[in-house]
């Protein structure tokens, strides 16, 4: 069962190789959706400060009652806060939301604040100054595990060449149509696991007709399809629900892509409309300079 299987990162920690995303789910509701996937029999769940949900997703651990050891939690530092007191202040504050002694696993969000996403400014000082604070944490014991989020490989070269503590992950936009192969390439080298988010592309992959008819041939859905894609390629895939019938789904894999498939689906033609999510800075949308979106809220 692949809710029990786990990668090992570089430096020992075991992560679960899939996880839950709760990117959009509400506070008020997150720590039921938390309790469901670990009632399934999830054991590994990713939050964010900025999905302004850690609260809840602290409540939905602690309130079923596993022991803290049993399950594996990832925070985001702010894509905002690149300077070093304002991440140690960061790191602190998601340990008092999440009711946590520790974080698994904590990430730089983005190599540029949202509002400045993919603009050409990669803010390497500032990162390296948000880093330094995570590499502290980690080696005060209040997180297990550090690393960061939509680096592109310049922007993992500025830590890379600079870190006492190098990234154990690079959670990045990763899809069946959209896989960033080189990028895949330099990180697994690198010994940094990929995650996938957004595996399923926010649903678009629903509409593609060559996907939807290997998925029949499988006999499973789309949704499955494309999380064994990631996994195939070592990835680890973050799909998003609050949906326990999805969220059963999305963990059933009990098949294996063909070498032949996985070749078609490497080489899908690339999603060039993804619809209301086409808004979010990592689909090539813009956000606002106050970080909010013009007509798509993050909650």
């Amino acid at each position: 069962m692949i809710l029990k299987e786990k990668y090992t990162l570089s430096n020992g920690v075991e992560i679960p190789k899939i996880g839950l995303g709760t990117w959009m789910i509400d506070d008020d509701k997150v720590a039921q959706a938390v309790r469901t996937a670990i009632e399934i029999g999830y054991r590994h769940i990713d939050t964010a400060q900025g999905y302004m949900n850690e609260r809840g997703v602290g409540e939905g651990i602690r309130s079923y009652g596993l022991p803290r050891e049993d399950i594996f939690v990832t925070t985001k530092l702010d894509a905002a806060i690149k300077d070093y007191d304002g991440a140690v202040a960061a790191i602190e504050s998601s340990m008092q939301k999440l009711g946590l002694d520790y974080i698994d696993l904590m990430i730089i969000h983005s190599p540029q604040p949202w509002s400045n996403f993919r603009e050409g400014d990669h803010f390497f000082e500032g990162n390296r100054e948000a880093w330094r604070a995570l590499e502290d944490a980690y080696k005060a014991g209040k997180l297990r595990a550090i690393g960061v989020s939509n680096f592109e490989q310049i922007d993992l070269n500025n830590i890379l060449e600079h870190c006492t503590v190098k990234p154990m992950v690079n959670q990045i936009l990763a899809h069946i149509s959209n896989t960033p192969f080189k990028l895949i390439e330099y990180c697994q080298d690198n010994d940094i696991l990929i995650e996938a988010y957004s595996p399923i592309a926010h649903g678009e992959m629903l509409k593609n007709e060559v996907v939807s008819a290997m998925a029949k041939r499988y006999d499973i859905n789309v949704a499955q399809l494309c999380i064994r894609y990631c996994l195939q390629l070592n990835m680890l895939p973050l799909p998003k629900t609050a949906n326990p019938e999805h969220m059963k789904i999305n963990a059933d894999m009990e098949f294996e892509i063909s070498e032949a498939d996985m070749e078609i689906l490497k080489n899908i033609d690339p999603i060039e409309n993804y619809g209301e999510s086409s808004l979010f800075p990592v689909f090539g949308g813009k956000m606002n300079a106050d970080g909010s979106l013009t007509s798509l809220d993050l909650q």
